[in-house]
């Protein structure tokens, strides 16, 4: 059974975003090149078996998360991963992330694309009225991309997940669904630019 915010697939021009399948593992271990690119990811699928046991995971509970794999419709390739997660229908609000995306679509409409179309549905497809954004205090690069879509810096959350031995520091993004249509407009130029 899927969570309120359903799985997909979400179809645009650039980017499809269909649920992965435990046949996608062998497309999804070659996504990274340089693991030290995603340093501040850990349980990024590195090989075969990482990618197996990262499918499993993010399919284990539908109702808490709806991954996606994402696919380059200019080639057909899977070219990174995305999800809703923390879904919480009863508040109309669920988490974006669990994202990484191959070195060579870096800097392209991929990542505008796939957030978009993941805003547009839980906005006005599902009436959701709050989305987040985590990510590592320290991910500039990361931290930068969730700006540009339009969400809004709320502040860190200390000791917030494991990370590695320790913890890390979360730094907190959201939009509102109040957000959300100046938000849309500036993507769908950043988008129209780049095409």
């Amino acid at each position: 059974m899927s969570s309120w915010l359903g799985s997909g697939p979400l179809v645009g021009d650039r980017v499809t975003l269909r649920p992965f399948t435990a046949a996608d593992a062998p497309a999804l271990a070659r996504v990274v090149g340089d693991p030290h690119e995603f340093r501040w990811s850990p349980g990024i699928p590195v090989d075969e078996e990482s990618a197996r046991t990262f499918i499993a995971t993010a399919l284990a509970d539908p109702q808490r998360r709806t991954a996606f794999a994402v696919i380059d419709n200019t080639d057909g390739r899977l070219v990174g991963s995305t999800s809703y997660y923390e879904i919480d229908e009863a508040n109309r609000a669920a988490s974006i992330g669990y994202t990484f995306y191959t070195e060579s679509v870096h800097g392209t409409t991929i990542n505008p694309t796939a957030k978009y179309l993941l805003m547009r549905h839980a906005f006005e497809d599902c009436g959701a009225v709050r989305l987040v954004w985590h990510t590592h205090e320290e991910n500039a690069r990361s931290r930068a991309a969730i700006g540009k879509l339009g969400a809004s810096f709320e502040g860190l959350l200390r000791n917030h997940r494991r990370f590695g031995d320790g913890w890390r520091t979360t730094a907190q993004y959201a939009m509102t669904d109040d957000d959300w249509p100046d938000a849309k407009e500036r993507l769908r130029q950043r988008m129209s630019l780049s095409n």
